[in-house]
This record gives structure tokens, C-alpha cells and sequence, in this order.
């Protein structure tokens, strides 16, 4: 996989990001993880001996946490992902919406001398020391830790052992050294999303993630001042929740017997709903479960004996308000919203993963207030949501009624606003049971002059929470046209009329399976291998048009998120491709 990163979209490693060849294996795996036979839940390694008191206050105090995501972990500078410099207003700005902790990722590896000394830059280590005092002085705790080099040298570690260790324990002692006489709300994570090449496998991959632990442990715990007895938290292999990556850690943490430790994992959700593949571009049941199934396994395997687990990095893969539509905006809030009620129900601390997406760091504004107030809502209670937060209406039609079904999620339903405007019940909408209905005429009212797009946004209001927003859409079935074009990809003029997609399915018209760079799926991925960012285009993608079989005619089928679907023709002679609407 390639290294190079987008500028606000994280860096995922291999194991979320699975390639296009292991892609069906890896979701046959994940679907029957879903569903684990008791035997594999009830293995595991011994408990370890729970944390202490103040290891566990600590990291219920760090709840909510945020990342400084493409930042100090960028390669090779600080702005080098395209964010700004980090400033004081900025940490002070994180500490105002309610957040209690930073994640600092730092890459030190690109800041460093030759052998043996593995000397850190002094001005990146200012740097870094800055950002750290300044966020303690805001009263934030800061989790601070060794970032891109788990890819850049330290996963080098199998096969260049003592090379790696050497240069892993200069790193660690001359951090530790410098920090040494912090308050402990400074603390340490020993190595991000841990990795290793040229293994045998798993167990040898635990083996060194368990060595760097324990010389990790060692060189902090050796160097005097608060950091004998500053909180340390732990990745699991990867930084994933699969249950053998939580006992491998559960097994370290039993040799080291130490009680102001914690714990950490990452989340992005159920893959093929994260990066909008195989069609699943609804957080459903499945998507839910899987949650609910890894917050489960972090629960029981650490916190259920007394050690604290951290979400270090929570976001969805391909969520970026630079590339808006891969995944649909209500059901990005429906994520949000169960994930960190379900994180609440079960103890665990989640610190957003942030690399410009979501707090824009020239105007310390978010870049979707709703979204975040979605988020921040749900560290403390629910929302109530409905089955879509779009109604969509025929212009070619007389305007019909249309239900929606209501999530309440514990809430109580109490009305529909627009604006300033409460609809007044059996008027302008029933409800029966979890069933809301908008009426004919209040739909009427609502879609004006019926010009395409978004003509009216309606509040759905609970008893706590925030509202759920209902956008009133009216549309027509988009018209594609003929298109050409080469191995560079193709662009298809589209009159949207108001609709928007949602995915998009290829197979071959012999009967020679599915098209496009992930044969096991007839939905494609967004942004792999199609693409609709404007108002006037479908884009295919290099990488799709490449894929497709030399004169073998591909149907392909759009799907809008109205529930209109529109065939199209491609076929690729050679270096060119053309596109025929059905």
C-alpha cells in the first residue's frame, strides 16, 4: 500500500485498508468474526492483574480525547499534510468544545541523526515540548507517542533486530529524559499501530510488539522523575481489536505487572460500510454489530478486570469534507451517534481521530457544526434518528405523502420545526408507532417552487439529544450521456436533477462476473474506482478503466440514493474507453 497520505484523510495501515486481492477473504473473515463460536470467546490467556486506581481515574478523566492528527506526525514537517503551525489558540480552542485530552503522533524519525546516537533535532524536540506544555497548561492531558516510525523503521525490527532496537531505545531514552519532570497528565504510548515485515507470522509479530513493550517500559520507568510512575498505555498488534491481538496484550501486561498502565485500540468501523464498498452504504445491523462486537471483546478481555482502554484514533476511513458523498451524511451521524453512546456503555475513553477534517485549524471552526454536534452529544446521552435523513420527491409527479421510521434510541419523539416553525401534528404529520408520515400537503408547502436540489430542512426533535435534521429533496431520474475516454479514466456527463449516488455495481455482460478492481463485489469502492464530487459528472477511475477486460462489454449500474437506478454501457478497446447510456 502506498505511503503517500491525502491531506486530511489518515493513514490507515494494511489491516484496515485491506488490498483489492485479500479484499473478499478479509470480509468473509470479518462477517464470520461477527459471529465468534463460544469456544474462541472463552480462550485466552490468564487475566492480568488489574491496573491501579489512578490508571483507571486517569483515563475515565482523559474521556473525551482528540487528535492532532497530520501534524506533528507528518512527513517530513509539521505542515508538510497541509495544516497550519499549531498555535496555543488552537489547544485552547479544543479545551472550550468539552474535550479533556490530546493525542500528540509524533514521527521522530525524520527529525534524527545517523547511529548510534540517533540524536532528535533540539528544535523538533522544542517543537513538540511546546505543544505538550501548552496543552497541559489548557488543563488537557496529553498522550503522546512514537508515530510513522511502527512503518518507516520500526517494523524493520524481524530482520534488522539489533539495528532497531538500538535506535528504538535511543528514541524512547531521549524522550523519556526530556520529560521526565512533567505532571502526569502527560503520558506515554509506546508505538503506533505496530507492524513488523519478514515475520513467520502472529506469533512471532506478538513476540517483538511484546520485546519494544518491555524496553519501552523499562527506559521510562528507569529514567527517574514523574515517569516512574506516569501512566504507559499499550497497542495491541496493529492496534486491533480481533480477540488473539487482546490476549497477546493481556499476556504482556500479565509479565509486567504493572499497575498504572492502560490499554489501546483503534476503530473505523465496519469496513466496507467505511470506505463504501460491496454496498454497503448504510450503517445497518451489520456495521452496528461489528461495533458493538469490538467494543465488547476490548470490555471483557481489559476493562471487566480493572484496565482501562483507550480508543486512540475513531473516525470512519473515507469520511473527508473534501470528498463529500462517499458516505451519506445521516448515515455518518447514525455511526457517530451509536458509536459513542455504545464506547460510554462500556467504559472506554475515545479520542477523535482529527487530521483536518473535521476542526478547520485556520478558522478553528468545525466544518460541519451538525456533525459535531452529533458527536459531542453522544458522550453523554443519546439522539434520537429516522431510517433516512432525506425525502425525496418526484418532480415529474404529484407530490405524495412519505414515511419515515423513526430510532428513537430511548428518546421521546416530540415534533417536526422548520426554522422557526413547529408543523403542527395531524396537519401537516401522523405518527403511529415508530412510523412518521409526512402529509401530501405539508410536503407540498414544504417543496415550494419544486426546483431541484434541497428545497426545505425540517427538525425531527426528541426529548434529549439533538435534533435530526430532514432535508426535503425534490429530483427526477439523473440522464447520463455518451462519454470517451482513455487508461486515465473517464468522466460521464450526468444531470443529477437533484439526486445524488450512492454506489455503483459493474459486471461483465457474457456472464463473466463482476468488473472493475474489486472482482469479488459487484458494488465498487468510491474513489477505487468511481467517483461523483460535482454537480455535472460520474467520474471512472484510472484504476477501474485498466481493470476492465480488452472488447468485453461491462453494464454498469448506478444507484441514487431517490432509489432510481440507471444503466450505463463501457467497453475498453486498448488504450480507449467508451461509454453508452442505456
Amino acid at each position: 500500500m502506498t505511503r503517500r497520505r491525502t491531506r486530511f484523510l489518515p493513514r490507515r495501515h494494511r489491516s484496515s485498508r485491506p488490498s483489492r486481492r485479500l479484499a473478499a477473504l478479509l470480509l468473509s473473515i470479518a462477517l464470520l468474526a461477527l459471529v465468534p463460536p463460544a469456544a474462541a470467546q472463552a480462550a485466552g490467556p490468564p487475566a492480568p492483574p488489574p491496573s491501579a486506581p489512578a490508571a483507571r481515574s486517569a483515563v475515565a478523566a482523559m474521556q473525551p480525547g482528540w487528535n492532532l492528527g497530520n501534524t506533528y506526525d507528518a512527513i517530513p514537517d509539521e505542515t508538510s499534510w497541509g495544516n497550519p503551525p499549531v498555535t496555543r489558540a488552537l489547544l485552547r480552542k479544543v479545551r472550550s468544545q468539552g474535550f479533556k485530552s490530546i493525542r500528540l503522533p509524533v514521527t521522530w524519525g525524520t527529525h534524527q541523526g545517523a547511529a548510534p546516537g540517533y540524536t532528535i533535532d533540539p528544535a523538533w524536540m522544542a517543537k513538540v515540548r511546546q505543544v505538550v506544555d501548552w496543552a497541559l497548561d489548557e488543563n488537557l492531558y496529553v498522550m503522546l507517542n512514537m508515530h510513522h516510525d511502527s512503518w518507516m523503521w520500526v517494523d524493520d525490527l524481524a530482520t534488522d533486530h539489533d539495528t532497531v532496537l538500538a535506535r528504538y531505545t535511543a528514541t524512547w531514552t531521549q524522550i523519556a529524559t526530556e520529560f521526565r519532570d512533567e505532571p502526569s497528565r502527560l503520558v506515554f504510548e509506546s508505538v503506533n499501530e505496530p507492524t513488523f515485515s519478514g515475520t513467520s507470522g502472529d506469533d512471532e509479530n506478538y513476540r517483538l510488539l511484546a520485546e519494544l513493550d518491555k524496553e519501552f517500559h523499562g527506559i521510562v520507568r528507569g529514567s527517574g522523575g514523574g515517569n516512574a510512575k506516569r501512566l504507559l498505555v499499550l497497542p495491541t498488534l496493529y492496534t486491533n481489536a480481533d480477540q488473539g491481538r487482546l490476549d497477546a496484550l493481556a499476556g504482556e501486561l500479565a509479565d509486567l505487572r504493572d499497575p498504572m498502565v492502560a490499554t489501546t485500540i483503534h476503530f473505523y468501523g465496519w469496513w466496507p460500510f467505511s470506505v463504501n464498498i460491496a454496498g454497503y452504504t448504510r450503517f445497518d445491523t451489520t456495521s452496528e454489530h461489528d461495533l458493538t462486537q469490538t467494543f465488547d471483546r476490548a470490555y471483557n478481555t481489559f476493562v471487566a478486570h480493572g484496565i482501562p482502554v483507550v480508543i486512540g484514533e475513531y473516525a470512519l476511513l473515507a469520511y473527508d469534507h473534501n470528498r463529500p458523498g462517499i458516505i451519506e451524511r445521516g448515515e455518518v451521524r447514525k455511526y457517530f451517534e451509536f458509536l459513542g453512546n455504545y464506547a460510554r456503555e462500556r467504559g472506554l475513553t475515545t479520542m477523535l481521530w482529527d487530521a483536518g477534517q473535521f476542526l478547520d485549524r485556520d478558522t478553528l471552526r468545525w466544518r460541519d457544526p451538525e456533525l459535531f454536534a452529533q458527536i459531542k452529544s453522544s458522550w453523554t446521552t443519546r439522539s434520537g434518528t429516522a431510517s433516512s435523513d432525506q425525502v425525496f420527491l418526484p418532480k415529474s409527479s404529484p407530490v405524495a405523502s412519505r414515511t419515515l421510521t423513526l430510532n428513537d434510541n430511548g428518546t421521546d419523539f416530540q415534533g417536526l420545526r422548520q426554522g422557526s416553525r413547529n408543523l403542527v401534528k395531524g396537519k401537516d404529520y401522523t405518527v403511529s408507532g415508530d412510523q412518521l408520515t409526512l402529509t401530501a400537503a405539508a410536503l407540498t408547502e414544504l417543496a415550494g417552487d419544486r426546483a431541484y436540489g434541497v428545497d426545505a430542512t425540517l427538525e425531527a426533535r426528541f426529548s434529549r439529544g439533538v435534533p435530526w435534521r430532514i432535508d426535503v429533496i425534490t429530483y427526477d431520474p439523473p440522464e447520463l450521456s455518451n462519454a470517451s475516454g482513455n487508461t486515465d479514466g473517464m468522466a460521464i456527463p450526468t444531470r443529477f436533477r437533484g439526486d445524488r449516488l450512492a454506489t455503483m455495481e459493474a459486471t461483465y455482460d457474457d456472464g463473466g462476473g463482476n468488473a472493475g478492481p474489486a472482482s469479488w463485489t459487484p458494488y465498487q469502492q468510491w474513489d477505487a474506482a468511481f467517483s461523483a464530487y460535482t454537480d455535472d459528472s460520474v467520474k471512472l477511475t484510472s484504476d477501474f478503466v485498466k481493470s476492465l477486460g480488452d472488447d468485453s462489454p461491462v453494464t454498469l449500474t448506478f444507484h441514487f440514493w431517490s432509489g432510481t437506478s440507471a444503466t450505463y454501457h463501457v467497453v475498453r478497446s486498448g488504450g480507449t474507453v467508451t461509454g453508452t447510456a442505456a
